[in-house]
């Protein structure tokens, strides 16, 4: 299905008044309509681009489907209440937490990724005066 054919039939169609977000000359009028996001219009350009967004999703949904079926509806329920138990807990808001909790519970522990690369903490610009940081964490300031 082309998806770029279908974009040129909708620009092709008849404005209803009040819902064109262009002005009367053919100007997007920025103080009544805010302004235009090309990343909002832009439609998917491979039918498969939406599945691989969402292929963690979906994984996901998969695998506790499957746990469901083998072990019954315990298995998932207990392991949703395990990821939620291990994403409450965080360190103080100076330090950089690397849940590993979570990673261990997905088994996304065993893989070296992109973000375990580029995520290293010594090389992170977040720092502050730690006292300062707790109290705004808190409510205090």
């Amino acid at each position: 299905m082309n998806t770029r054919g279908l974009r040129s039939q909708l620009k092709d169609s008849v404005p209803v008044a009040g819902l064109c977000p262009q002005g009367t000359y053919g100007v997007q009028d920025t103080l009544r309509g805010g302004f235009t996001s090309v990343k909002n219009e832009l439609l998917p350009s491979h039918p498969l681009e939406l599945s691989e967004k969402n292929f963690k999703l979906n994984q996901e949904k998969m695998n506790l489907s499957t746990l469901r079926n083998i072990q019954g509806l315990h298995a998932p329920l207990k392991l949703q209440m395990e990821y939620r138990a291990a994403r409450q807990i965080q360190r103080l808001p100076f330090l950089q937490s690397s849940n590993l909790a979570v990673d261990t519970l997905q088994g996304s522990d065993e893989y070296i990724g992109f973000e375990d690369i580029l995520n290293d903490p010594a090389q992170s610009e977040m720092m502050g005066e730690p006292h300062i940081m707790v109290e705004y964490k808190l409510g205090l300031l």
